[in-house]
């Protein structure tokens, strides 16, 4: 029996290429909304231990027993949670920053899944023309052996 040879071989090649590309450049850019959210999960640990570090350092400073003592430790205690609004501040604004940066990620992620389904689906096509042609080709194979083994057994 001939092989069967599917003309189109080189196009069914280049669309897997494609796929498996696809495939690469989701997993990348899912990567990357994973790394942007741990590090969402991260600022907001890191934000609610400044915040109780901040109010830690102020019942500390009230506990004291000299006046002179409390007044030096109020500027202190002023000076430090001043220092801590202005870390939590920050804080706060880098976790607006990773929420926008989130929020581009995850609008790459479905373009990529997009492109990743659009070339799925255009392998699939062609794997199917291909199975199809193939059962194609086997049906017309056995038919003309057929048709050849009658004539042989008719000629006898």
């Amino acid at each position: 029996m001939k092989r069967f040879r599917f003309n189109l071989e080189k196009v069914l090649e280049l669309r897997q290429y494609r796929e498996e590309e696809a495939k690469n450049e989701l997993g990348r850019a899912i990567s990357i909304l994973t790394a942007i959210e741990n590090n969402i999960k991260q600022n907001a640990l890191i934000r609610t231990q400044a915040v109780q570090q901040r109010f830690t350092g102020l019942t500390d400073a009230d506990s004291g027993g000299d006046i002179t003592a409390n007044v030096i430790d109020a500027g202190t205690a002023a000076a430090s949670m001043l220092a801590w609004d202005t870390y939590i501040l920050r804080l706060e604004q880098e976790a607006e920053r990773l929420m926008e940066d989130a929020a581009r990620a995850e609008m790459v992620v479905e373009e990529k899944r997009n492109q990743y389904l659009e070339a799925s689906r255009e392998l699939k096509v062609m794997e199917k023309l291909k199975e199809k042609r193939e059962v194609e080709y086997r049906k017309e194979f056995f038919a003309a052996e057929t048709r050849e083994l009658d004539d042989m057994w008719r000629a006898k």
